[in-house]
């Protein structure tokens, strides 16, 4: 199992280095001067040319990706024979030698800097990812939970009704836009049933208290954007659980505990269940993977303040640095589900493993 879990981690960490290089050159070649972009079109060419030594913009493009990929690892070589003031922007860190006028480092990622706030791309998208995590993951427990309980229950009732109105649910799930699911949620239960559904249309997670005394805990506005987000993962658990479930209750193993008078409480739980849980679990991974990367329109709609709006305001800015450490952390995030996901299945189907 340890040989397994080390080969998974070599491989997210190679997966990641590729996104990294791709994210580096797509962003190298888009038109327009982020030095420019940062001081308008009026500035004169010096500053500019100042700004753009600052960002190290002047220099071949070579040298800019093997420096960028020196901020991301975690230990790094930064030339300090010019002083410390790459050092300082990075925060903490723990110098582990010096050679002659290179300082090898010990450190977190380093996203460089936002354009327009002059702040850590890492502060920044840390106040935001806790939100987008906290929708995603219970998005994803609502679809979870909801579509396991429907499923198994249309399965072992299983009646043309049933089967015709569940094809019915799943479709619409299924096609339903989520910016449009959005701003129906927002429109029907934020506005036209507000004064039964207590909801607001739109709200974070925390909200400034009325009289000013600060911020306040205020979880109702999680549920609009949570079910909205959850509707499509619900609709593919729910269909996957049935299926599965259907073909797993056909199966000769199932029949043969049947014969030996087991509970039908236990053949279902026990062994049927567990072996259809397989595309349960790719499917369920796949989402909540996609939901963390997916969930800008639905923040956006909903104002829910996490990596959705940050990377909508940070487009609307040319904020690069911002967009790139967005796009480099929902990555991470994949490759992460990826991974527990493999271990998951290495501890359900030993076979995984041996393959």
């Amino acid at each position: 199992m340890g040989a397994y879990v080390i080969r998974k981690l070599l491989y997210g960490i190679a997966v990641l280095w590729g996104v990294a290089t791709l994210v580096f050159i797509l962003f190298n070649i888009l038109p327009g001067d982020p030095a420019q972009m940062m001081l308008g079109q009026r500035a004169d060419e010096a500053s500019v040319n100042a700004i753009r030594e600052e960002l190290g913009l002047n220099q071949s493009i070579g040298k800019q990706y093997v420096d960028y990929i020196n901020d991301l690892v975690p230990v790094s070589f930064y030339d300090v024979s010019q002083g410390t003031q790459k050092l300082d922007k990075i925060g903490r860190y723990a110098k582990l030698a010096t050679l002659g006028s290179t300082a090898v480092v010990l450190k977190g990622p380093y996203l460089r800097m936002s354009y327009q706030s002059k702040r850590k791309v890492s502060d920044v998208l840390g106040e935001a990812f806790p939100n987008t995590l906290l929708l995603a993951a219970v998005s994803i427990s609502i679809a979870l939970l909801l579509g396991l309980l429907i499923g198994i229950l249309t399965a072992v009732i299983n009646t043309n009704f049933l089967n015709r109105l569940m094809l019915f649910i799943t479709t619409i799930g299924m096609s339903l836009p989520s910016f449009f699911a959005a701003i129906l949620m927002a429109w029907i239960f934020g506005f036209l049933l507000e004064r039964y559904t207590g909801l607001s249309m739109t709200g974070s997670l925390y909200t400034v208290d009325e009289y000013g005394r600060g911020e306040i805990l205020s979880l109702q506005n999680l549920i609009l954007p949570a079910l909205t987000l959850g509707m499509r993962p619900l609709a593919v658990v729910t269909e996957l659980t049935r299926t599965s479930l259907l073909e797993a209750l056909s199966m000769d193993y199932v029949r043969t505990a049947r014969a030996k008078g087991l509970k039908p409480r236990r053949v279902i739980g026990v062994h049927a269940l567990r072996n259809a849980l397989n595309p349960v679990v790719t499917a369920v991974s796949g989402w909540f993977a996609s939901l963390l990367a997916g969930a800008v329109f639905v923040e956006y709609v909903f104002d829910w303040k996490g990596i959705g709006v940050v990377v909508v305001d940070a487009l609307d800015k040319y904020d690069f640095p911002v967009i790139m450490g967005a796009v480099l952390l929902i990555a991470v995030m994949l490759i992460i589900v990826n991974i527990v996901v493999d271990i998951i299945y290495g501890i359900i189907d030993p076979r995984v493993r041996i393959s």
